[in-house]
């Protein structure tokens, strides 16, 4: 029997153009309702069978929409939700919005200035999470990876995931800048990295698994399967291509790896990073 196979990157929505302005006309396609039912039949197109959906707005109420989607669909085996890291009463929001698939949150620091992972207020709020028992998923571009990596080493106990390796810039060829980063954060044993969202920074149209690869295979290097974790950002890498196929970016270089390691990349990294009771299916 295999390991229960997660995809920790899924979003979910009823499609407003005020509440998703970031929307914009270039994607069109993500103009639409994306529901857990229509995740689920994606996800039977490369064998997923439980996901970690995860925040989309800046919005408490987000946050509790999402983990209401978890209760009524069971594959929902966990949720990164949003809270205003940067008000002085983080506790009681972790607290209204307390629930058993809560495992952590996430704020949309690409969409920021730089500068703003050294706020006083903003770290504050990150200093709490710890005792909550929930990780932070750091969402930043690749030209933001040295704030990050600052950042994250001021929080050494607090449990950290990179969304998109740190999305690196694929289309710019941007491959040895992002290296050189990518190392610096990996050697952060308290960072962990997921292996999603890569199609989407690269060219929509044009992009191969072979121009992929090696960000899949650095990010190997640097980090070790045991911290890395595979996502699909669904529904937007539907703007690149399908499901499937942004899913065998990372199933066909695990292929060449151990048993241990596609175990652990397709699903045990993320049972250990968020405490999630996994069972084989």
């Amino acid at each position: 029997m295999a390991l229960l196979r997660i995809d920790t990157h899924q979003h979910f929505w009823r499609y407003d153009p005020a509440a998703y302005d970031w929307i914009d006309g270039s994607m069109q396609p993500l103009r639409r309702n994306f529901s857990p039912s229509d995740a689920w039949t994606a996800m039977q197109t490369a064998g997923f069978t439980a996901s970690i959906a995860v925040q989309a707005r800046q919005s408490l109420d987000e946050t509790r929409v999402l983990l209401a989607l978890a209760d009524a669909h069971p594959f929902i085996i966990g949720v990164v939700g949003w809270i205003d890291l940067q008000r002085p009463d983080v506790d009681a929001q972790i607290e209204a919005v307390r629930h058993p698939k809560l495992v952590g949150v996430r704020h949309i620091v690409q969409a920021e200035r730089d500068g703003f992972l050294a706020r006083r207020a903003f770290r504050d709020g990150i200093a709490r999470l710890e005792r909550h028992g929930l990780t932070y998923d750091i969402l930043v571009y690749a030209r933001q990876l040295a704030q990050a990596v600052d950042f994250a080493s001021a929080f050494p106990s607090q449990r950290f995931v990179l969304d998109h390796l740190g999305k690196p810039d694929i289309r710019g060829r941007g491959f040895d800048a992002w290296r050189a980063d990518i190392d610096r954060i990996a050697r952060l044993p308290h960072v962990f990295a997921k292996l999603s969202g890569l199609v989407t920074e690269a060219d929509w149209r044009s992009w191969t698994p072979e121009l992929l690869s090696p960000y899949v295979e650095h990010a190997l290097e640097a980090f070790g399967a045991d911290r890395l974790m595979i996502g699909s950002d669904w529904p937007v890498c539907t703007l690149a291509g399908t499901y499937k196929e942004g899913m065998d970016v990372v199933i066909t270089a695990m292929a060449r790896r151990s048993e241990a390691e596609r175990d652990a990349v397709l699903g045990g990294t993320a049972a250990k990073f968020w405490n999630l009771e996994v069972r084989r299916v």
